[in-house]
């Protein structure tokens, strides 16, 4: 079963994606939260495999409560999908600086949020092309590799290629597929990769792929 946390202040919202995730039967909705230090308590005692993560809310937003979240070694293995109706681009920047796995808008149609909650549960970012692209475009505005990253000298020619369809924002699936390669390879390709860079995650591996002129042609 994949562990959700729902924080969102509106309840119509809580109450819509719940029942959504709970009509599959991998789905198992923990909680709700509808203000940010509901949602770092909730989080804090189920340590659900997922959290759908509103941004504005009150008493701490949903970036506060992703930072804090994201800094407590205790729930390393919980995955935070923002989940809004913003999609400028600092709140893109904001998120994934903060610790976020993913980002969607809140009209992102069902099937692709329950697709959402599966590659975010499974170690997968999730970034659609429109929001890996403004992701890309802030690289101007302060949002760097991670530090210790220098080049990818360590890395053989297949993790490059790898490295640059992590970068385009495919799944591991997606780039076995393109590669002719069992899924279980790929993720372990995306796993030695992260290690040698020094990545926290997918995310950072995507701005890793831009600076390294990995991706192009949107």
């Amino acid at each position: 079963m994949i562990r959700v946390v729902i924080a969102d202040d509106q309840q119509l919202i809580r109450a819509g994606f719940r029942a959504l995730l709970e009509s599959e039967p991998d789905f198992d909705v923990v909680a709700e939260a509808a203000t940010g230090a509901e949602a770092v308590d909730q989080v804090t005692r189920h340590r659900p495999d997922v959290v759908l993560m509103d941004i504005r809310m009150p008493g701490g937003d949903g970036l506060w409560a992703t930072e804090r979240i994201a800094a407590d070694a205790a729930l390393a293995g919980t995955r935070i999908v923002i989940v809004t109706t913003f999609e400028l681009d600092d709140y893109v920047a904001q998120a994934i600086r903060a610790g976020a796995s993913g980002f969607l808008v809140k009209d992102t149609e069902p099937t692709e949020l329950i697709r959402a909650v599966r590659v975010a549960a499974a170690g997968d970012a999730l970034l659609s092309p429109g929001v890996t692209r403004r992701l890309l475009e802030r690289l101007e505005s302060g949002l760097r590799a991670p530090q210790g990253h220098t080049s990818l000298e360590p890395l053989t020619a297949r993790e490059r290629e790898v490295l640059g369809l992590v970068g385009r924002g495919m799944t591991n699936t997606e780039i076995a597929v393109r590669l002719f390669l069992s899924p279980l390879t790929a993720k372990t390709h995306v796993s030695r990769i992260m290690s040698k860079l020094g990545a926290r995650d997918r995310v950072q591996l995507v701005i890793i792929a831009y600076e390294e002129g990995l991706v192009g042609g949107w």
